[in-house]
């Protein structure tokens, strides 16, 4: 590892975090794209399946596999729009926030394995994401960076 470039120390380290986390979110029905849903869901309040999609940046098809698994765990319902009956109005359910909160420990409990400072590391990602992005994104990617929540 002495010879590998950043870029490779950083997709290798991102991949065994995100293989751990997803073991962990699995023993509670969650995936990491599930997660990313119930944290837009906990965020935002209700919305159809469609703007979830279109919130995430993911295609329809997509999010409804994601959403399809979350329902079968208890953690959002869906039911459909009295405004458009071809649309589902997809909404968090207590499970799901609770859920949320307990996925957030589980990303903790794999980065506390490590020897670092997990807020350090939350600081200087965010610090490169935020660089880069303004550096040599193309400007959707730099809105959904500018968009994105801080912390």
């Amino acid at each position: 590892m002495d010879r590998w470039p950043t870029g490779r120390l950083l997709s290798t380290a991102a991949r065994l975090v995100e293989h751990s986390w997803n073991e962990k979110l699995s023993a509670i029905g969650l995936t990491h794209a599930g997660v990313i849903a119930i944290e837009v869901l906990a965020a935002q309040g209700s919305m159809t399946q469609a703007q979830l999609a279109q919130f995430v940046r993911v295609q329809a098809q997509t999010m409804g596999k994601t959403l399809t698994r979350l329902e079968a765990h208890g953690h959002i319902v869906r039911v459909r729009s009295t405004s458009d009956r071809r649309s589902q109005v997809v909404s968090l359910t207590d499970s799901g926030r609770a859920a949320a909160t307990e996925a957030v420990e589980m990303e903790r409990s794999v980065l506390a394995a490590a020897t670092i400072d997990p807020d350090l590391l939350r600081q200087e990602l965010q610090a490169v994401v935020r660089e880069l992005a303004s550096q040599f994104s193309s400007p959707a990617t730099r809105a959904l960076v500018d968009g994105a929540p801080r912390g």
